[in-house]
């Protein structure tokens, strides 16, 4: 294989030579090297739909590259998103030509869907960012539950997403949480059960035979009279992870309304710190801290986001004295 072209109405790619190693690769690989840009798994749609040929065969993606051969990729890029525009608050911890990171507050939905229309963190990024409406999901490349706060990472170019999506499939992005669960843990330790559809509630997740596999790590941050504080670190990023291995567990996180369960309440808990559990309306997650290596210039990168005020004064409330 020595040229691939690619043609969509919106983008034109120059013929581009491959290194001679790559004779030989499997052709998903082997696009992937000449077009970093787009990410293995984007180019496997491509070919499982048509759009790439070699020497005017439509192949598999498990075939092999041949050198000399002549790929011709017509794909149809995603058009610019019908998300409107809104002028919503953002809090933007950091932001530079390749990515922004922002501090989501608890309450604020992610993506625009049935019943949230308007008024996402996507609507108030491409107020702020335009160009985002180009690239898929607005640049998001992994979220947050609407009543989770903290930090989320959005990716600002095509190269930018790809990098970031494969730092994510790679697992070498750091996502840690603090989350207040149900009971006294005796000590830290690691989930690892598969998570998928429950298979009653099609609303909800579960740890089911079958699932997609699921890593979560934790160890104790704080304890306290009943409940404990948890660090949580991710492998992976199913969806509700973190809510459903720590339900798994029989800990569940305090104020979420779909694992958390009846809300236990220990002997001689203060007036104070029942009404603050009981008013506490949301589960108590909050991303507090993201590492990854920078697509731009390669050097690895961290922040971290404040507890959100209202987790801030429940655990006041129940006693919890940060370490210093």
């Amino acid at each position: 294989m020595t040229d691939a072209l690619a043609h969509a109405p919106n983008h034109h790619s120059p013929g581009r030579h491959h290194p001679p190693e790559l004779a030989g690769k499997r052709l998903d690989a082997v696009l992937a090297r000449l077009f970093p840009e787009y990410s293995r798994s984007r180019i496997q749609q491509w070919i499982e739909a048509g759009w790439v040929r070699v020497d005017d065969v439509v192949p598999r993606i498990r075939d092999k590259a041949t050198e000399g051969a002549m790929v011709v990729v017509r794909a149809c890029l995603d058009e610019p998103g019908d998300d409107a525009p809104q002028d919503l608050p953002l809090d933007i911890v950091h932001e530079d030509d390749s990515l922004i990171v922002i501090h989501k507050p608890a309450g604020l939905v992610v993506h625009p869907a049935v019943g949230h229309p308007r008024g996402t963190l996507v609507n108030a990024l491409l107020h702020h960012a335009p160009e985002l409406a180009h690239l898929p999901r607005a640049g998001i490349v992994h979220r947050l539950d609407k009543e989770t706060s903290g930090l989320l990472v959005v990716a600002r170019t095509l190269e930018a997403h790809t990098d970031l999506v494969r730092q994510l499939q790679a697992r070498t992005v750091g996502r840690e949480y603090l989350a207040l669960v149900q009971g006294e843990m005796v000590a830290g330790g690691m989930v690892d059960e598969p998570i998928g559809r429950h298979p009653v509630d099609r609303k909800r997740m579960a740890v089911v035979g079958g699932g997609r596999a699921a890593v979560t790590h934790y160890r104790i941050e704080g304890r306290l009279e009943g409940f404990t504080l948890l660090r949580v670190s991710l492998e992976t990023g199913r969806t509700h992870q973190i809510r459903v291995h720590m339900a798994h567990l029989r800990h569940p996180i305090v104020g979420d309304p779909v694992y958390g369960g009846r809300l236990r309440l220990p002997a001689g808990l203060s007036d104070a710190a029942i009404e603050a559990l009981q008013g506490f309306r949301r589960q108590a997650l909050h991303a507090i801290r993201l590492t990854l290596v920078h697509p731009g210039h390669g050097d690895t990168v961290s922040w971290e986001a404040p507890l959100a005020e209202d987790m801030s004064r429940l655990l006041a409330v129940l006693g919890y004295a940060p370490h210093r």
